[in-house]
């Protein structure tokens, strides 16, 4: 998922509410938190991280799902 993506849906980062964290090393939570932290400090989604024994390739480490409501994000000035 990028901005560009949402853009294409209609919606913007500011209008994202959920964000699932798929890891495969649960052990680097802190690392991945202050990650989503650097994208969603101001938005604050609600967020779950998950370990999982493995992603869809192997050099793939997190996967993160986010879900966007359009409009939550307030004023589309």
């Amino acid at each position: 998922m990028s901005e560009d993506d949402l853009e294409r849906a209609g919606a913007r980062i500011e209008d994202v509410v959920r964000t699932r964290i798929f890891v495969t090393d649960i052990a680097q939570w802190e690392a991945i938190g202050r990650a989503h932290g650097e994208v969603f400090a101001q938005i604050r989604p609600v967020c779950t991280m998950v370990e999982v024994a493995k992603l869809i390739a192997p050099e793939i480490l997190v996967e993160i799902e986010a879900d966007a409501v359009i409009g939550a994000g307030g004023s589309r000035a």
